[in-house]
């Protein structure tokens, strides 16, 4: 209750923002209910939906509850298919004893891997058998970013030959920049340009430290998926002939042969000092693969906007509703059930929907509300949105993206995840600042969320974009937020025990929901859209 008149000096300083809504001034800020967050999660992460994986059962019903939830709030429908908008997703499924990766290192016996041990061979999304061999060449970390004077692929040739990119990115990278680069995608894209025939992605002590192998293990047999749209094929890189990543153990015995010792390439590279040479080494990568395509629909509502002028410009609110569905047992369970990834994100999402619509007054501009498939294959559902927009979509001018609602531990602060890049930031501050909560830097920037949650595919198509995380100030003394993030990751993070016994805090979630929502709120009622820095290398480089 001692929030309360917080909130209504939110709700009056929000209503002066906009004079063309008078009949509204008087509304105070909804307030986001703890058990409605959690009702919905307990439906979408029960057993029921077997994990919610995209093309599932379970998923197709978690489409329709959401679905309807957003038809009870009154909001108008925004897919293809009424609130639906179906995507085809091709599925590529690796035949393990088919599919290897031999090595031969100078001054070691030649090696022939196969899949899960110690190498994870990616499907092909183009064809159902494939073959490259070729001399493997280190190229660092694989990036060539010339705004910050960084080109691993200087001064050597990748063509017909299979690159091999360190996972990550360097630390003196900025922190946008360093998820950005790092991404696996882009380091695939920057390869193919520079006319490798194949990719061996090397694990870092770094990386396995933060995710060690077996946790890769756990969904390594689970088929890949890219979403169709016609003919076209997302990202399917014709042009590539084989992909695999290596564990460090093999990683070292590349480099090793090649005369260096590992742990001084991984040091250089993470400090930023570019080093790229011919290993010596010679792969054939074979892979062999099946195809069948799935249909996992997004999930779309709008609020249509109250200004003549400005509805046909939308915010949107975006969270994944898929999750991992059945994978290896632990601890006997099966049920990768997605309670906090994400079935916390889409539940907000759909109360922020009922808030909105529950107002006397529209905000000015239209507000589109979006639950989408394959987040967890690759950012698929909301990528094929951003680039495939239904028509209610209008003018999508900022996406805000909720991804897990900081369930943990109650936070005193705030984590803008891509805020920066745009004025996104100076509303951000100021809706923090309307409720008390402080905006911190993020404290995590080695789990390179930027890239990783759905917000990233609006950013790739120019659409200003944020993430709210919750950080790892105390709301109470005593509490140490950092350490209970890190024992979820490892212990609870994309395994079967992110259900709803585990400890969550609904009130918390909720807090970060309603700063969500007047977030929201304060954008869609902006005179101005939202717009890029003029110097921030997003704007820049997918601006236009």
């Amino acid at each position: 209750m001692r929030h309360a008149s917080r909130f209504a000096a939110a709700a009056l300083a929000l209503a002066a923002l906009s004079p063309v809504r008078a009949a509204d001034e008087a509304a105070p800020l909804p307030i986001i209910d703890p058990r409605a967050l959690g009702a919905h999660m307990r439906f979408l992460s029960d057993d029921l939906l077997q994990g919610r994986a995209s093309g599932s059962d379970g998923y197709r019903i978690a489409a329709r509850y959401v679905a309807a939830q957003f038809e009870a709030a009154g909001l108008d429908p925004a897919g293809t298919d009424a609130y639906l908008q179906p995507v085809t997703l091709r599925a590529a499924e690796l035949d393990e004893g088919r599919s290897w990766l031999r090595l031969s290192v100078p001054g070691l016996a030649t090696a022939q891997l196969r899949h899960l041990d110690q190498v994870l061979i990616s499907p092909s999304f183009v064809r159902t058998e494939d073959e490259v061999k070729g001399a493997v060449v280190f190229v660092g970390y694989g990036i060539t970013a010339p705004d910050l004077r960084h080109d691993d692929y200087a001064g050597v040739d990748v063509k017909g030959k299979v690159a091999a990119v360190l996972s990550g990115a360097p630390s003196r990278f900025p922190d946008v920049l360093r998820a950005h680069h790092g991404g696996q995608r882009q380091k695939i894209e920057n390869a193919v340009a520079h006319g490798a025939a194949g990719v061996l992605v090397l694990a870092t002590p770094e990386e396995q430290a933060l995710v060690p192998w077996k946790h890769h293990l756990r969904h390594a047999r689970a088929p890949g998926l890219r979403w169709m749209h016609g003919d076209a094929l997302e990202a399917a890189f014709p042009e590539l002939h084989g992909l695999a990543v290596v564990g460090v153990n093999v990683a070292d015995r590349i480099l090793a042969g090649a005369g260096r010792r590992p742990e001084d390439v991984y040091a250089r590279a993470a400090a930023g000092q570019r080093e790229s040479f011919a290993t010596g080494a010679r792969a054939v990568l074979r892979t062999v693969t099946r195809h069948r395509s799935v249909e996992s629909p997004n999930v779309a509502a709008l609020l249509p906007g109250g200004d003549p002028l400005l509805r046909a410009e939308t915010v949107v609110y975006s969270a994944h509703l898929d999750h991992l569905g059945l994978g290896e047992p632990v601890d006997g369970d099966r049920i990768y059930n997605g309670a906090v990834d994400n079935a916390a994100g889409v539940a907000a999402v759909i109360e922020i929907a009922r808030a909105l619509a529950g107002r006397p007054q529209p905000p000015r501009r239209s507000v589109l509300f979006l639950a989408v498939t394959g987040e967890e294959a690759g950012l698929l559902g909301s990528d094929y949105f951003a680039q495939h927009p239904t028509a209610a979509a209008g003018s999508m001018v900022a996406a805000i993206n909720i991804d897990a609602l900081g369930l943990l531990l109650p936070a005193a602060d705030v984590v803008g995840i891509g805020a920066d890049s745009s004025t996104l930031g100076e509303a951000l501050r100021r809706a923090a600042g309307q409720l008390g909560v402080e905006v911190s830097p993020d404290p995590v920037p080695e789990q390179v969320l930027f890239i990783r949650s759905d917000q990233y595919s609006f950013v790739r198509q120019g659409i200003p974009s944020v993430f709210l995380n919750a950080g790892f100030k105390p709301l109470r003394p005593g509490q140490d937020l950092a350490k209970t993030f890190e024992r979820w990751l490892g212990a609870v993070y994309h395994t079967p025990k992110d259900d709803m016994a585990q400890p969550l805090d609904l009130a918390a979630g909720a807090r970060l929901a309603r700063l969500n929502l007047l977030l929201g709120m304060i954008v869609a009622d902006q005179p101005q859209r939202p717009r890029w820095k003029p110097d921030d290398f997003f704007g820049r480089t997918y601006g236009g």
